[in-house]
């Protein structure tokens, strides 16, 4: 089972999401709140597999709320999904830098929405196509960080091999098949590059891809 918690300030938005969730076998909603203040207090209550938290609200927004939930190691194992109207780039950095396993815009079909869930409980990365167009898209005008490819060193080459391949988006099935590998070898590859790199989670391993230069968007 699915435990999820809801977090944005409309009612009615809260409401439709809980209806999705609701009408599942493998998902629960075990709480909801309408600020990040309240929302954090749940979390940490509940301590959810998926936080479904809107980018703006009052009190404490959705980036800050996730910050906060990153930097707790009581709910390291909590996955934290940005919901938005918008797709808007500086939400993108920040909502992954701040440790969102995800980012979606609110008009995403009902569907998608629900695979959504289950894909950041498993603890994938997960962005929706507009937006991972304007991630490559930002990565094309900007340069990456001067700095970020200093960790790369010590990733062996076959982590370096896996962080590329989740940074152009396959699972780890899909790694191993590439990398002739098992799929636990390929996990466990992910995992370790996780650890060296201090990302909380495979969205955190995308964006130091990109930002060390590892991956180019090009090569997507």
């Amino acid at each position: 089972m699915i435990r999820v918690v809801l977090v944005d300030d409309q009612p009615l938005i809260r409401s439709g999401f809980r209806a999705l969730l609701d009408a599942e076998d493998d998902v629960e909603v075990v709480a909801e709140a309408g600020n990040g203040e309240d929302g954090l207090t749940a979390v940490r209550a509940h301590l959810p597999d998926v936080v479904l938290i809107d980018v703006q609200m009052p009190v404490v927004d959705g980036i800050e709320a996730t910050r906060r939930i990153a930097a707790d190691p009581a709910l390291s194992a909590v996955h934290v999904v940005i919901l938005t109207n918008y797709g808007l780039d500086e939400y993108v950095f920040h909502a992954l830098r701040a440790g969102a396993a995800g980012f979606l815009v609110k008009d995403i079909e009902p569907e998608d929405f629900l695979h959504a869930v289950r894909v950041a409980a498993r603890g994938d990365a997960l962005l929706a196509p507009s937006i991972t167009r304007r991630l490559i898209d930002r990565y094309v005008t900007e340069p990456p960080p001067r700095a970020a490819g200093a960790d790369l060193k010590w990733l062996t080459n076959r982590e370096r091999e896996a962080v590329t391949l989740v940074a152009r988006g396959l699972s780890n099935e899909q790694l191993a098949e590439r990398m002739v590998i098992s799929p636990m070898t390929a996990k466990t590859h992910v995992n370790r590059a996780m650890a060296k790199l201090h990302a909380r989670d495979r969205a955190q391993l995308v964006v130091f891809a990109y930002e060390s230069g590892l991956v180019a968007p090009r090569d997507r």
